[in-house]
């Protein structure tokens, strides 16, 4: 998933959110000087992935994926299923407006930047100013973050493009991405209480 379902997985406690995010800026061996509160999010960030890329749903999504751009799949997959929870956000967090948990998200992560990984500030900036929680709603965002992404590779070409599989498989990839954030819902419920 991306920032909105790691997030959203993460659930209520702050420390859980804050290693959602800083999930995408560590890589490999957790660091020693990683505090216990975020090191437990970003295992959860990390179980979370690994239980995408076994489940049934995330399969079928990845194989809508053209041949030209299979390779980036899980990335595509990962926008495209933030995109889905966003557009029915009131159906999976019917308390709170997105808008309003997105606010919330960007205060924390500001909040506790000292905390966090030194190379998340940046993004986490952007994200806050262009409010990329919310944004995921329009299938437009999606091509957009997309396409940025591509135009950070040393060969974007194979990747500019991509996010229209989003909208020529819409129904289907929404179908999966129903499927599985039920599933992944109930898997991080129990990782996070286990």
């Amino acid at each position: 998933m991306n920032f909105l379902a790691h997030l959203w997985l993460a659930g209520p406690d702050e420390g859980a959110r804050l290693g959602a995010v800083a999930g995408d800026f560590v890589k490999g061996a957790l660091p020693g000087d990683l505090p216990a509160d975020i090191a437990a999010g970003v295992a959860l960030h990390r179980a979370i992935d690994a239980f995408a890329d076994t489940h049934p749903a995330f399969q079928r999504s990845r194989e809508r994926v053209s041949g030209a751009h299979r390779r980036f799949a899980g990335v595509m997959v990962d926008m495209f299923y933030d995109h889905f929870l966003a557009a029915q956000w009131p159906a999976w967090h019917p308390d709170e407006p997105l808008p309003d948990y997105a606010a919330r998200q960007y205060a924390l992560l500001a909040a506790h930047r000292d905390r966090l990984p030194a190379r998340a500030a940046p993004v986490l900036a952007r994200m806050a100013e262009h409010d990329w929680l919310s944004a995921y709603r329009e299938v437009d965002a999606i091509v957009y973050a997309l396409d940025r992404i591509a135009g950070r590779l040393k060969r974007p070409a194979p990747f500019l493009g991509c996010g229209e599989a989003l909208r020529m498989h819409y129904v289907g990839f929404g179908e999966d991405a129903v499927a599985f954030l039920a599933d992944a819902r109930a898997f991080a419920t129990q990782f996070r209480t286990s």
